[in-house]
């Protein structure tokens, strides 16, 4: 297996497919992890890219968000589309980064990623709460490249 597979088990991931659940269920931001071996690139550089390939630039209000992770290189990344950018705090994904690292430090990477998703749902709640017409723009599950 490769590490990608061995990073997660399937009820770690589960768990975090229920979490984009949850911090969706009262937004209209969308929310998808993403998860690859490596990467020759700056991991927020990939993270770009991977956002794009996954069609997340193109929710209806821009406030698609992004956790991408490259796990054979340890390294991780947090983007948004403008929609959220714009009105999240500017240390606002840092602030969330750092919340995740301190789980990771102790190997605990499924309930990092959950508190991580779950710090972007409530911020995505207060900006862009959910409407009747709401319709969950992207999936839910992992991606993994």
């Amino acid at each position: 297996m490769s590490q990608v597979e061995d990073f997660l088990s399937k009820e770690d991931e589960q768990a975090i497919v229920e979490a984009i659940r949850v911090a969706e269920k009262n937004t209209s931001g969308e929310i998808r992890v993403h998860i690859e071996q490596t990467t020759s690139k700056v991991p927020f550089d990939r993270a770009l890219e991977v956002f794009y390939d996954l069609k997340m630039n193109e929710t209806q209000q821009q406030n698609g968000v992004l956790f991408y992770f490259a796990v054979a290189d340890k390294s991780f990344a947090i983007c948004g589309d403008k929609g959220i950018n714009d009105v999240v705090a500017p240390d606002f994904w840092n602030t969330t980064k750092d919340i995740m690292t301190v789980q990771f430090k102790f190997g605990n990477f499924k309930q990092g990623i959950v508190d991580g998703i779950l710090s972007a749902g409530e911020q995505l709640k207060k900006h862009f709460p959910w409407s009747e017409d709401d319709t969950n723009e992207l999936s839910n599950e992992i991606s993994k490249g």
